[in-house]
């Protein structure tokens, strides 16, 4: 009889422990980049970023203008029933494809290399972790997910995105 009652005792205990140990976690999502573009977007490095792109916007567009003429001159070509300027249309036409492919994948990688750099600096990230710690701590949240770069990441609730706040936070901080 005593056993049992010990037995008992324990497991209400073990019980008891486990219902009062849990912890509700409360999580919240912030956009990152979206935060980068709106708040730093008056810095010098930013606005070169964005000329930059801007140059590099340019130039794909510039080629595929020039695509578009090139497959202008080859239906004329094909109306004309003119085989050797066809075949060398189509073969300026491909290798021009292709460096545009190259040329697209190289700058918009160095772009996001570049926007990660900037998004990385010491200063960005420690005022906006600053702020993101200050919002979790105050609004109780456990966990604050980058909705960019979280890759199980599918679906959130808009109450749960604390983006706004935190540059709203960031622009009164800016404004002191």
């Amino acid at each position: 009889m005593v056993k049992k009652f010990l037995v008992l005792l324990m497991l209400g205990f073990i019980f008891t422990g486990s219902v009062f140990g849990q912890h509700i976690s409360r999580i919240a999502v912030v956009d990152l980049p979206k935060v980068y573009t709106e708040f730093f977007r008056e810095s010098q490095a930013v606005r070169n970023f964005e000329t930059r792109a801007a140059n590099v916007q340019r130039d794909i567009e510039r080629m595929q203008t020039d695509i578009r003429n090139l497959n202008s001159r080859l239906a004329t070509a094909i109306a004309n029933d003119d085989q050797r300027e066809m075949i060398r249309l189509e073969t300026e036409i491909n290798t021009r494809n292709e460096n545009l492919r190259v040329f697209f994948q190289a700058r918009t990688a160095e772009l996001d290399a570049e926007r990660k750099r900037l998004m990385e600096s010491g200063s960005f990230l420690s005022q906006v972790h600053d702020e993101i710690r200050y919002i979790a701590e105050s609004e109780g949240f456990t966990h604050v997910f980058d909705i960019k770069n979280t890759p199980g990441l599918v679906w959130f609730a808009n109450s749960t995105d604390i983006t706004e706040r935190l540059l709203n936070s960031l622009r009164t901080r800016r404004a002191r």
